[in-house]
């Protein structure tokens, strides 16, 4: 048996066409998952769920927005429906946003939360019933390093972040009982798609010296891959971590322990 064996799972992730969550399908699906991703950006979301299944494995993308319940409670219903069997779910989906609280808009405050608190409790909601009907389950909520630390000019996102952490406790605790896990993971800076957009952005000609300059706010001197919150994620989706639940894990280069 492989470790970290997922054959057979059904496993949702939101946001899953780009980024951290388009390597968490990828590595779930070589560790035998029947990958569900949901995507706001469809194109995105077939694109790598096309890779997927040209490289052998499961998948099928869905159009969906996770601000708005409807979507995600019709979309895990029919999934349920047609499997049987909902086994993960990986809240990955969300956005970020930059300033401090007095440069902080309320449709950008309002926008953050529709994304990255409300859609996570929509992704929850939509797949807890089927969860506990079965009595099994593991959520995956992906936090942040910002609900950890005092991260500048960034007000709303590490808002968001936090309610992300205090969730993730409250679902272990409520449904112990039921055999389903939550867990939640921190990264610190990941080098996604999103911080080469970010540089080319407020730092045009600067890309290569800024890039250096973030990289090295993390200890270990550089940012995360994506593949390595993807693995750290197969790992707490695993029989191998069944024993952990109601934890935050940070994923940060040392960057909240070795930061002083």
């Amino acid at each position: 048996m492989t470790a970290f064996d997922l054959t057979n799972k059904v496993a949702i992730i939101t946001g899953g066409g780009s980024g951290i969550g388009e390597q968490i399908s990828r590595v779930f699906s070589d560790a035998g998952a029947d990958v569900r991703i949901f995507e706001f950006n469809a194109e995105a979301g077939e694109s790598v769920a096309a890779a997927i299944r040209a490289n052998g494995g499961k998948a099928t993308s869905y159009a969906g927005d996770v601000s708005q319940q409807a979507d995600m409670i019709r979309l895990c219903n029919e999934i349920a429906e047609e499997t049987g069997h909902l086994d993960i779910l990986i809240n990955n989906a969300g956005i970020a946003h930059i300033g401090k609280l007095h440069d902080t808009k309320e449709t950008d405050f309002d926008r953050i939360y529709d994304v990255n608190i409300k859609g996570v409790y929509n992704a929850m909601f939509a797949v807890i019933h089927h969860m506990m009907k079965q009595k099994s389950g593991v959520i995956i909520n992906m936090g942040s390093i910002a609900a950890l630390v005092g991260l500048p000019e960034r007000f709303a996102y590490s808002t968001s972040k936090g309610a992300v952490e205090l969730m993730t406790y409250t679902v272990a605790r409520d449904y112990l009982d039921y055999n389903i896990r939550c867990n939640s993971i921190a990264p610190a800076r990941v080098h996604t798609p999103f911080v080469d957009n970010y540089l080319a952005t407020n730092y045009p000609g600067q890309e290569k010296e800024m890039f250096e300059k973030l990289s090295k706010t993390q200890p270990i001197g550089r940012m995360a891959k994506p593949v390595e919150i993807a693995n750290l994620a197969r790992y707490l989706c695993s029989e191998e971590a069944s024993f952990i639940t109601g934890t935050n894990f940070p994923i940060d280069g040392g960057f909240v322990k070795l930061n002083t």
